[in-house]
């Protein structure tokens, strides 16, 4: 595996353990790239701004709960394209309750960039079934 691939791969995993399961806003935003992009249902939403994607994560949070949620686990991440300046990532990802057990299991594709020499996630689109992840402004 390159180097870059490495790096990508570190960026994705630190942004879901740390940014997205513990909730942590700065590290959210920090480590996207803008505009980002999600792609469900066969439907684009683009977020041209941090502050697009962090006026809907106190509902994502919200709704996460409400189904269930404690967290995500990444079964397996592996680069499938790339570039020193792109990664494309296929994760198998697993949404657990607090007692640890899968209540959703869902491949997902991830573009990871490196802009200003700086690695973040700018398009992440999910096989990802009847869960929370989505709200009325694609987020």
């Amino acid at each position: 595996m390159k180097d870059f691939e490495k790096e990508a791969i570190k960026t994705a995993l630190y942004w879901n353990e740390e940014g997205f399961n513990k909730r942590n806003r700065k590290i959210f935003i920090d480590y996207m790239h803008f505009p980002n992009v999600r792609l469900w249902e066969n439907q684009f939403f683009i977020f041209e701004t941090q502050e697009e994607i962090i006026n809907s994560f106190d509902d994502q949070t919200e709704s996460l709960l409400n189904e269930g949620w404690d967290h995500t686990v990444t079964l397996n991440i592996k680069p499938i394209q790339s570039d020193e300046t792109k990664v494309h990532l296929l994760l198998h990802q697993s949404r657990r309750n607090k007692n640890n057990e899968e209540y959703d299991n869902f491949h997902t594709l991830w573009i990871v960039t490196k802009i200003n020499n700086k690695w973040g996630i700018q398009f992440r689109s999910s096989f990802l079934d009847g869960a929370t992840h989505i709200n009325e402004q694609g987020y």
